[in-house]
């Protein structure tokens, strides 16, 4: 990440305010974070290729199969349970470690991928694993989170996420680089970032529980709830999410629900690992 001094007043400040404080609720950053570009970051040759994506993605982290442990950085332990044979809909309700890889995320722009029915890579998430890696409670989330903002002369932003794993740092550097590029419509008026929820029809917690999601703007993202499509026939939909914003947050780890069967086309997650493996299966 640059080194806040030598920006713009307007994202120093927010730069500044996020590598000095950096708190809410009195937690401070525990990581001199520096955005990291998960597209371009060297990726060791064989070994498999989930455990690479996985350690690689959080540093300090272990996965052992064998043992069936997944170690976070902070040294917590969940289980690490190898891709089921449920049906989509099993998984979706309750996806074990391994199933979150087996729909791999299409790096390309192109929404022909997403046609075909439960081609969501990235929404099969096990809960464990997010609560390890970023807190097991509301209260504890809001500790770590961080401001980060958008503006681009015309139209500001701002985001709540968390500190944990540098996310607020690969979120700002995602924000910085498409900030001159036209993109200001898409930050008119934002769908949020955390908030300890449920998914919408679903007893599962969403992945801005943990402040490591951004939704921007509502009204020209786009929802497959909202289109009165039948869960597993959703057909297209309209996207005006536009590649280079969509580009830009991959660059940084985030992927897009627009590239999902079930697409949610305002919704950005941290999830630096899917694009590694991605990367890795090509």
């Amino acid at each position: 990440m640059e080194s806040p001094f030598s920006l713009a007043p307007s994202r120093r400040v927010t730069l500044v305010a996020a590598t000095l404080l950096a708190f809410i609720g009195g937690a401070a950053l525990a990581q001199d974070c520096r955005a990291v570009d998960w597209t371009r970051a060297f990726l060791p040759g064989g070994g498999d290729p989930i455990e690479t994506a996985i350690e690689t993605a959080y540093p300090g982290s272990d996965l052992d199969w064998a043992a069936g442990i997944f170690t976070t950085p902070d040294g917590l332990q969940v289980p690490a349970v190898p891709a089921s044979d449920a049906t989509p809909a099993e998984r979706l309700a309750a996806a074990t470690f391994g199933d979150q890889f087996t729909v791999v995320y299409p790096l390309e722009f192109d929404l022909s991928a997403r046609l075909e029915p439960w081609a969501d890579p990235g929404r099969y998430r096990d809960e464990g694993f997010l609560r390890a890696l970023y807190g097991d409670s509301a209260e504890e989330v809001r500790q770590s989170l961080v401001r980060v903002g958008y503006n681009d002369g015309a139209i500001t932003a701002e985001f709540f996420v968390t500190s944990r794993h540098c996310v607020y740092a690969q979120l700002q550097a995602a924000l910085d680089r498409i900030e001159n590029q036209d993109n200001g419509e898409m930050f008119m008026s934002i769908g949020g970032s955390f908030n300890w929820r449920t998914i919408a029809g679903t007893e599962r917690l969403s992945v801005h529980s943990f402040g490591a999601a951004v939704d921007i703007n509502s009204q020209l993202g786009g929802y497959w709830r909202w289109s009165g499509a039948t869960e597993g026939a959703v057909g297209e939909f309209d996207n005006r999410v536009p590649r280079d914003l969509v580009e830009a947050m991959e660059r940084y780890g985030f992927i897009w629900g627009g590239k999902w069967h079930h697409f949610d086309g305002m919704h950005f997650e941290y999830r630096p690992e899917l694009i590694l493996y991605a990367r890795l299966m090509r």
